[in-house]
């Protein structure tokens, strides 16, 4: 029962299932875009389908991330310096995220979102098929973000869990939200930014202590969560 008491285990579950609920909401408009063209009484059993096999796509390639982070046996040498399977994810994955943080904080300040998938029609298998699709590009961001932020594989499978109950029941109001308020959205794309700079240094062998991370992320949240509060006084004034 050490881990009730541990507040590391708790900072990083909290801090998780914040991000992956802002950040799945892309994952879960992407669905509902996909599936807008099907028949009333197929939509919600679609929709349902694709948060399920998001889910379940995470959960199967967190397994298979958590066997490549195990893997700390010396694969090649550079430079006198030993490089295992382990810092080749942490690398890779980290380089993933600096750009995905990047791109996305390009489109969101340029208003080029892509909506490619609207007006698109097919058969519910297709669109059953394409969802599998976008919930593989998802769940990989969605996973090298988790291992980023923590190594214990149940912290990371329960945050899912929940940040996905959430999202199927109130995806829309989530959406709304964030709507409203893109900072949130920016916010946490910066942190993805943030914690891929993380994974290269320990690719590279420079640890960095992870309570430096929740830190950062609580303040910073603190410090917008008082901006919301001052923009909605002089909003209410």
């Amino acid at each position: 029962m050490e881990f009730l008491t541990d507040y590391q285990i708790w900072a990083s579950f909290l801090s998780l299932t914040a991000l992956e609920i802002v950040l799945g909401i892309d994952n879960v408009v992407f669905i509902a875009l996909l599936v807008n063209h099907l028949p009333e009484a197929q939509r919600q059993k679609a929709r349902v389908i694709g948060v399920l096999l998001a889910l379940f796509m995470r959960i199967a390639l967190l397994f298979s991330a958590i066997w490549l982070i195990g893997l700390k046996e010396p694969w090649v040498e550079f430079f006198g310096y030993a490089f295992s399977g382990k810092d080749f994810l942490m690398m890779g994955g980290g380089l993933f995220l600096i750009a995905k943080g990047t791109t996305s904080i390009h489109d969101e300040i340029s208003g080029d979102r892509k909506d490619s998938y609207q007006g698109y029609s097919a058969g519910f298998h297709i669109t059953i098929l394409q969802v599998i699709l976008i919930d593989f590009v998802f769940s990989f961001d969605s996973i090298i973000t988790a291992v980023g932020l923590t190594e214990n594989i149940w912290v990371i499978i329960a945050a899912m869990v929940i940040a996905m109950l959430v999202m199927l029941f109130s995806s829309k109001y989530i959406a709304d939200f964030i709507a409203e308020h893109p900072t949130l959205k920016m916010l946490a794309l910066s942190f993805i930014m943030m914690i891929g700079v993380f994974l290269v240094a320990e690719g590279l062998g420079l640890h960095v202590p992870r309570g430096y991370i929740y830190f950062g992320m609580a303040f910073s949240l603190g410090v917008e969560i008082l901006n919301m509060l001052v923009k909605r006084r002089k909003t209410l004034r």
